[in-house]
């Protein structure tokens, strides 16, 4: 028996429910507002139930509705076991999970304990005195001084949304650590205490029938104790806190408590390029998680000197990476968590496609069959399915709302020279965190039918009269449409695009991303082309059975003969015999 049927084998004997679905992940005060206050919010979301199920949605993910300050859009808690008001109540949680599981669909929500809100009761009692019994629940450090005697910080480690990651408290004299803002202070799990509390408030929501979570930048809660200077420049520090000493007892402890319920589970993964790091996470034998989000794609365009600096890809680069991964988990009984865009992330159509009028379609769809048929969970993020894409370049500072964009602007941008300011405003069009945020575009109506309110919390894209839901539901050549038949294509032939191996084919090929997926039920082809151009492809085999999924409506016989001439960012699958 050959090596590819021996992991065969193995990767069928371990076959899970959570490793065939499909997610969708929705960020609340952006999808659909039922009261008019401009924000989206529960009730709201309660609403859209039936069409997460039409698309053929599995697990919806929450984006955090935890009581919060919203500095960072709910990233920083200041209760966790209270919604916030804005969204709406706990018994709204309990009615959304209610009608989910009355669908067959599952409810995750999004924690995030490396840090809190810098208004939760336990960092209000820890800056109150250094005597307190929540002090060493945070990570305080006494300040250093320089030669002419002035206060510096512990250490040179600097924060994700810029600047240095400690913040001087003058009540009681020392720093705290903040990798965010500064409204973030890190919690310290180094204490029982804090780590029980992450415990109780994980079973809080189990024992409420939630059905899992996502776990926001997992990997930095483990920090280590000497806290030194990095000679880092990339996030300088996080080679001491990415994946720290303590990291994997920690995930250990919650895989326990996940294992126990039979959880569903995926972690967030930044600033960690170690693949054998990354696998403890996710094998199967570790009991962790089921899968992790890696930043190596979404890395992808990044300059020398950060996401907001200018970078290019090339579809070699996304070849490597995506072959990387696809092999190095089949490899290693790992699972991939498949993503193009997310909240933190731009529009995948205006990133890794064309969403220019002749070709945003196309693109869309394109990246659907694309991302969906390789191996892993897929996670559609809220308007992917209807080709939603960045905001117009024409809008000005004013429309941004992103902390991390904003601080960048501040401190780096508005006082730049005119080049460096158009260079800035440019990347911020291009991979701010507010290209994902803008409303959902549900109908033509105003504010594309997101809210009745005068003014929405943030502007919606004005091409809502093209781009909406009430114009793809019923139209079968839709994005929506196309979504719904790939998430529907993958439970089908689930055999092979789920659980099959994955090999790249025709890698040299400039233009076209092929790859095959592959079981002892059969194969599956999947052709894409990236350009913009009408683009030849030699490779197609005298055994096509079916096409399985087409975005041009191409049919089997279409494909007979050795070449093809696939149209601008075209995508084909094909059932194919050995």
């Amino acid at each position: 028996m050959s090596p590819h049927q021996v992991q065969d084998l193995l990767n069928e004997a371990r076959r899970a429910s959570w490793k065939e679905a499909s997610v969708y992940q929705i960020w609340p005060a952006s999808f659909k507002d039922s009261t008019g206050s401009g924000t989206g919010d529960l009730k709201g979301v309660i609403s859209k139930v039936d069409y997460l199920k039409k698309l053929g949605i599995d697990v919806v993910w929450l984006s955090p509705i935890f009581e919060s300050p919203q500095v960072d859009m709910g990233y920083d808690i200041s209760n966790y076991r209270v919604i916030d008001p804005r969204y709406g109540s706990i018994e709204d949680v309990d009615v959304l999970r209610d009608r989910l599981h009355e669908r067959g669909m599952k409810l995750i929500m999004d924690l995030v304990m490396n840090h809190t809100s810098d208004q939760h009761e336990w960092f209000k009692q820890s800056r109150s005195s250094r005597k307190n019994k929540y002090r060493d629940w945070y990570i305080w450090k006494p300040a250093h001084f320089d030669t002419q005697g002035n206060r510096q910080p512990p250490n040179n480690w600097q924060s994700h949304f810029q600047g240095s990651t400690w913040e001087w408290d003058e009540c009681t004299g020392e720093y705290y650590l903040h990798l965010y803002g500064k409204e973030q202070p890190d919690l310290n799990w180094e204490n029982p205490a804090v780590r029980n509390e992450v415990h109780e408030t994980m079973r809080f929501w189990l024992d409420r029938g939630i059905d899992g979570f996502r776990f926001d930048v997992i990997n930095f809660v483990s920090k280590g104790t000497e806290f030194p200077d990095s000679s880092s420049d990339f996030f300088p520090g996080s080679e001491f806190y990415a994946a720290g000493p303590r990291l994997h007892e920690y995930l250990q402890e919650l895989g326990s408590i996940l294992q126990e319920y039979d959880a569903f589970s995926v972690g967030e993964m930044p600033c960690v390029h170690d693949t054998k790091e990354i696998i403890k996470s996710v094998q199967e034998d570790r009991g962790e998680f089921n899968m992790i989000f890696h930043f190596e794609l979404m890395d992808i365009d990044h300059g020398a000197e950060g996401k907001f600096f200018p970078g290019q890809w090339s579809l070699p680069d996304l070849k490597r990476t995506v072959n990387k991964w696809q092999q190095f988990m089949y490899q290693n009984n790992g699972w991939n968590a498949l993503y193009m865009e997310n909240h933190d992330q731009p529009r995948a159509v205006s990133r890794f496609a064309n969403d220019s009028p002749e070709h945003r379609i196309q693109s869309a769809k394109m990246i659907a069959v694309f991302l969906a048929l390789q191996a892993g969970t897929p996670f559609v993020y809220q308007g992917q399915e209807l080709g939603m894409h960045n905001m117009p370049a024409a809008w000005p500072m004013e429309e941004y709302q992103d902390i991390d964009c904003l601080n960048h602007w501040r401190l780096k941008g508005q006082d730049a020279d005119d080049e460096t300011r158009k260079m800035f405003r440019q990347e911020y069009q291009k991979k701010s965190r507010d290209n994902a945020r803008t409303p959902v575009q549900w109908d033509s109506s105003k504010h594309a039918g997101f809210t009745s309110a005068e003014k929405p919390w943030m502007a919606v894209n004005p091409n809502y009269s093209i781009i909406n839901a009430a114009a793809q539901l019923d139209d079968p050549s839709s994005v929506f449409n196309c979504w719904r038949s790939v998430l529907e294509t993958r439970k089908r032939y689930k055999d092979i695009v789920v659980y099959g191996r994955f090999d790249l084919v025709d890698e040299n090929n400039d233009k076209i991303f092929a790859y095959s997926r592959t079981a002892p039920e059969g194969r599956v082809l999947v052709v894409c082309n990236f350009s913009a151009e009408t683009a030849k492809w030699v490779g197609v085999p005298a055994s096509v059975q079916e096409v399985i999924m087409t975005t041009t409506g191409r049919s089997r016989e279409a494909l007979q003969g050795a070449q093809v001439q696939l149209e601008p960012f075209e995508a084909i699958a094909m059932l194919v015999t050995e």
